[in-house]
């Protein structure tokens, strides 16, 4: 698209959950250093909620990429699964063959097996469940069950559990009140703020290969936080199509009238009270921004899933 006009190596505001992308500023530093530090402390269950957008499955993948020995990570990017489901993803976490038709007592008696086995090793197992907001409720509590499993002095499974502020709202029905006690610690992830935004765009284009190639001009920068709300997903969309509305127009600067044009056409940003008169030229740009916008979710669902 417009890396060789910014002289740019890769597109700067991808949807993508790359770690090298991740910002180690404010809320992002601290909640990676709760984990650290809960995680080394031995603690068994942990969570981070935050709003759609702020960045948590970014966060998950930096942890799990933290985790060095003797830390053994296990992920799940999607736990709406049965009881059953969520054990044997568990057992191929593990290096586990189980049969399908495995009944739950008997594959949790495997998983426990496997676990001493892991922690007379000397490996400390990690799961990371993103999305798990979406875990039914029996699936919930299976979970629970799982972080029963412990020898005299240590778990010998730390669960992390990343979700939207739905998770907190299953986690306070009366029937799951077990499991929230079992919560030693947790993180409220929260948008970036004004200043952190700033350091956040000249950060990803920095990685990106950027060296003056493009900037933004400080008005743009207001308006660009009016309109993400401090959001990295919305920051990346309205910076991305920002920047391909320069690109169209020949710019290297880039001011408010493009970051005015991306909010307009961005569903879901914060729009403030002016209005923007966009031309016929600006409406097919845009059109462009959103094909490479729509390339780039779809990039993101396969290797968020798959990756």
């Amino acid at each position: 698209m417009y890396l060789e006009h910014y002289g740019l190596r890769e597109l700067p505001f991808s949807l993508t959950p790359d770690t090298g992308y991740f910002f180690s500023y404010g809320h992002y530093r601290d909640a990676l250093n709760t984990l650290l530090v809960a995680l080394h402390n031995g603690e068994g269950f942990i969570k981070v909620c935050g709003e759609v957008g702020t960045g948590k499955t970014l966060l998950c993948r930096k942890l799990l990429a933290s985790l060095q020995a003797p830390y053994l990570t296990a992920w799940i990017p999607n736990p709406y699964l049965t009881p059953t489901a969520l054990i044997h993803a568990l057992a191929e976490e593990l290096g586990m063959a189980m049969p399908r038709n495995q009944g739950a007592y008997r594959a949790l008696k495997q998983i426990s097996d496997r676990l001493i086995e892991l922690n007379e090793q000397g490996q400390q197992v990690v799961l990371c469940i993103d999305e798990a907001q979406a875990m039914p409720q029996q699936t919930l509590e299976t979970l629970r069950l799982l972080t029963n499993l412990e020898t005299e002095k240590r778990k010998l499974l730390h669960v992390v559990l990343f979700g939207q502020p739905e998770l907190d709202a299953a986690l306070a029905k009366p029937s799951l009140r077990q499991l929230r006690q079992r919560i030693t610690f947790s993180y409220d992830l929260q948008p970036i703020d004004r200043d952190g935004m700033e350091a956040y765009l000249q950060y990803r284009l920095h990685v990106a290969g950027n060296q003056g190639g493009v900037n933004f001009s400080p008005t743009a920068l207001a308006r660009l936080y009016q309109g993400s709300g401090g959001y990295p997903r919305l920051i990346n969309i309205l910076a991305h199509k920002a920047l391909l509305l320069g690109y169209g127009q020949g710019l290297h600067r880039i001011g408010p009238p493009q970051v005015d044009a991306a909010i307009a056409d961005t569903e879901g940003a914060f729009r403030p009270g002016w209005r923007v008169r966009l031309t016929p030229r600006h409406w097919t740009l845009l059109a462009l921004a959103s094909l490479g916008l729509l390339l780039l979710l779809l990039q993101n669902r396969f290797f968020g899933v798959y990756g």
